[in-house]
């Protein structure tokens, strides 16, 4: 089990504190308010517990062998880690503006260290995307950005998406939480829309997270290769991948 440390360990000023609470065998993060920010089983700890969580990782559909994951916001680090370890040959950047929240995952939440395939910054989301350094070199962007508050994404304007797509490689997929206020979906996937080739979204789960899957180029849709890919990525990932194809394919009848 990992250790339990106390909290005041994460509340640097000027960022929101990050705080714990532990239920039948899950351990929650919190950024100081009773919205749950991220969350990991203690028996599990570098699987993903959360059901919209395991959807960001639907570009796995259609991206075998990534080279560069990027995630925008690290939560409980469940991304970060399932990534890390799965994809031996990918390397894992995140960027988390919160001290708080990085220090809570090093010390509760099982986040390894930085190393030369993991890079976690402290450092804003709209920063990194905006950097030249960075475009072009992203083959996955899983973007939840949410503050204390959680009405919506902490940035969702045009500007933001379009720099995440210049972030993208060629073949790119951005995968991101929409959860919020309902006016954010519509906001959100609008602006999507104006930068993307495709955006695409599956239905809610979890307290109204809605998982966003954008591409940099439309891709080519063929449901009985979709659904073989998901039977491996269960085998393989233990994920969920089925439900993924079929809400897909719903998705895409209600688009006609």
């Amino acid at each position: 089990m990992l250790p339990t440390l106390p909290a005041s360990r994460f509340d640097a000023p000027g960022h929101p504190p990050a705080t714990t609470t532990e239920y039948e065998g899950v351990r929650s993060l919190h950024l100081g308010t009773s919205w749950v920010q991220g969350a990991m089983r203690l028996s599990r700890p570098d699987f993903i517990e959360l059901e919209y969580v395991q959807m960001m990782m639907m570009w796995m559909l259609f991206l075998d062998t990534p080279r560069h994951i990027v995630q925008l916001g690290l939560g409980s680090a469940a991304l970060t880690k399932f990534s890390y370890h799965r994809f031996p040959q990918a390397r894992v950047t995140v960027a988390e503006l919160n001290p708080n929240v990085i220090a809570i995952c090093h010390a509760l939440f099982g986040l390894p260290p930085n190393d030369a395939r993991l890079d976690v910054r402290e450092m804003d989301a709209m920063a990194f995307v905006c950097d030249p350094a960075n475009h072009n070199t992203v083959d996955v962007l899983q973007v939840d950005l949410y503050d204390e508050q959680a009405r919506g994404p902490v940035l969702d304007s045009p500007e933001f998406y379009q720099a995440c797509l210049d972030c993208l490689t060629p073949d790119g997929i951005m995968t991101a939480n929409v959860f919020g206020d309902f006016g954010n979906y519509d906001k959100n996937l609008q602006n999507m829309e104006l930068v993307f080739d495709a955006v695409v979204w599956l239905p809610e789960v979890h307290d109204a997270n809605i998982v966003v899957v954008a591409f940099k180029k439309s891709p080519q849709i063929d449901f009985s290769v979709l659904y073989e890919r998901a039977g491996q990525i269960k085998k393989s990932m233990n994920l969920p991948a089925k439900k993924w194809v079929t809400g897909l394919k719903s998705w895409m009848g209600d688009q006609r």
